[in-house]
Formats: C-alpha cells, sequence, structure tokens
C-alpha cells in the first residue's frame, strides 16, 4: 500500500512540473511609439531618442524594432528630424531646440501610415536640496524613508510624474500627481521600503505634465501594478495615447508623445 502511495506521489510531483502552453489568439500587430522628450535642467536639451517597436505574442522574448520609418517633430518654428541608428529602432535628433510652453508635432510616417500628435513642452520646478531622510518605527523594526521637496506654482493648475529608481525594484517606481491640495506650497516625492538600508543609491526624477498625460499615466501605473512591472514596457493593448493614425484611424498605435523639462537628483542612504 505504501509504495502505491509513493508511487502516486510522484507521478503527482512529475505533472506539476509540466509546462502547459495555452494557445492564444494573435492579433496583427501594433506599431509601439516611444516619444518621451525630456529636457534635463542646466542641460541643452538638444539630444533627443525616439523608439519604434512593434508588440508582439504573448510568449516571445523578443520585442520586434521598426526600421525604415520617418520621424520629425516640428514646432513653430523648426523641423527636428529624428535618424535612425541603423537596425536599432531608435531614431535620435543631435540639433533639437526645447522652449518651455512651446507646442511641438511628432510626425512618424511607416508602412503608408502617418501617424502624428500635438504636445505641448511643460516646465519643471527644482527639487530642493537637502534631500530629507527619517527612521520611523515599522512592524518590523526601524524603516528608513526618503523624500524630497518641491514648489508648486500657486498661479496655475499643475500636474506631475514623480519617480524612484531602487536597487530593492526590478524597474523604476512612477507616481502621477496633481496639485489640488497643495496649491502655492511646497510638495514632495517620497520612498520608502522594510529593505531600505544605508549605503543604497536612489534615483529621483520629476517632470510636469499635462492632464491628458497625468490621465494616461495614472492608468498605466495601475495596469502595469504600481509597484510590479515597468510602466514604460510595451503598453498594454486597451490603452490609448494621444497619438492619431491619419491614414486609418482604426489602426491605432500604442504609446504617447510626451515633452517635459526634468530634475533628476542622486540620493546615497545614510
Amino acid at each position: 500500500m505504501k509504495n502505491i502511495i509513493y508511487l502516486l506521489a510522484i507521478v503527482l510531483f512529475a505533472s506539476c512540473e509540466t509546462q502547459v502552453d495555452i494557445p492564444l489568439n494573435t492579433s496583427n500587430p501594433k506599431l509601439v511609439i516611444d516619444a518621451n522628450i525630456l529636457w534635463q535642467k542646466g542641460t541643452s536639451g538638444s539630444n533627443q531618442k525616439i523608439k519604434l517597436t512593434t508588440t508582439t505574442d504573448f510568449y516571445s522574448s523578443v520585442i520586434p524594432v521598426v526600421s525604415g520609418a520617418t520621424v520629425i517633430v516640428t514646432n513653430s518654428n523648426n523641423i527636428f528630424t529624428f535618424t535612425e541608428i541603423p537596425n536599432t529602432g531608435e531614431y535620435i535628433c543631435t540639433n533639437f531646440e526645447p522652449l518651455i510652453n512651446e507646442n511641438y508635432t511628432l510626425t512618424v510616417q511607416y508602412a503608408g501610415q502617418n501617424y502624428t500628435a500635438t504636445e505641448k513642452l511643460l516646465a519643471t520646478p527644482k527639487i530642493i536640496l537637502p534631500i530629507q531622510q527619517t527612521t520611523v518605527q515599522g512592524f518590523g523594526g526601524d524603516v528608513i524613508q526618503v523624500k524630497f521637496l518641491f514648489q508648486d506654482n500657486g498661479s496655475e493648475i499643475n500636474y506631475y510624474l514623480i519617480g524612484v529608481k531602487s536597487p530593492l525594484d526590478i524597474a523604476p517606481k512612477y507616481r502621477a500627481q496633481k496639485d489640488e491640495f497643495f496649491q502655492g506650497n511646497q510638495m514632495f516625492g517620497f520612498y520608502t521600503d522594510k529593505d531600505l538600508k544605508a549605503g543604497d543609491q536612489l534615483f529621483f526624477t520629476l517632470e510636469g505634465i499635462s492632464l491628458r498625460y497625468f490621465n494616461y499615466m495614472e492608468k498605466l501605473v495601475s495596469m502595469s501594478g504600481g509597484n510590479g512591472g515597468s510602466p514604460f514596457a510595451t503598453p498594454p493593448a486597451t490603452l490609448r495615447g494621444n497619438i492619431k493614425n491619419q491614414t486609418d484611424e482604426n489602426n491605432y498605435p500604442l504609446g504617447y508623445f510626451h515633452l517635459s523639462e526634468i530634475d533628476t537628483r542622486n540620493y546615497t542612504v545614510n
């Protein structure tokens, strides 16, 4: 009887290790346009990059890149051409001119389709130094909390994207925030983790963003799990950005055309 039980146990464990691939329907690939134009404070902002890829099936570990597209960005005075690094899907511009509150239009032409989007480049407040660190009592002992401050502009309604890259997380964490309860006052970005310790390197980012991008990022962060996964991986097929296909509106792309000034700070936990 014992031998029969042992045999059944072996069979059950072996069956638990069997890989099962569920056949899934694969739709036609969609163009994914990663067009985040970020002007780092204190730089000219002349070097910018736009990346083009396509969606792929669920089980694929390779993201197909898009080569041979025409990519330009225009404002009221200039045309900025983005040239591909051969066979990478990365299109670069070395003479971009960022201007606060200027409207920019993205145009991507690929495979007979014409994609466009228009967005304004918004200002971003400075991250106020020094960055603050405190230790509080948690359920499992002391927990380190790190916070940076920035000043909201009280003369307008503002929206922000706050990011932090930590060695404890697989990908940077992002949070979209509005000044609804902080109008004209200091606001803050915040990071804590029970495993955060002295010597860990944190990288904070702050961007001023539009209301449309605020709504988009709130949904994207929620869909990516918030604490797990990167919201800037290939966007979920159900979330549409601001880029339109002027040739065939039903064949819409994924991704978002976004411009902003950005401030960043490195911080070493002590």
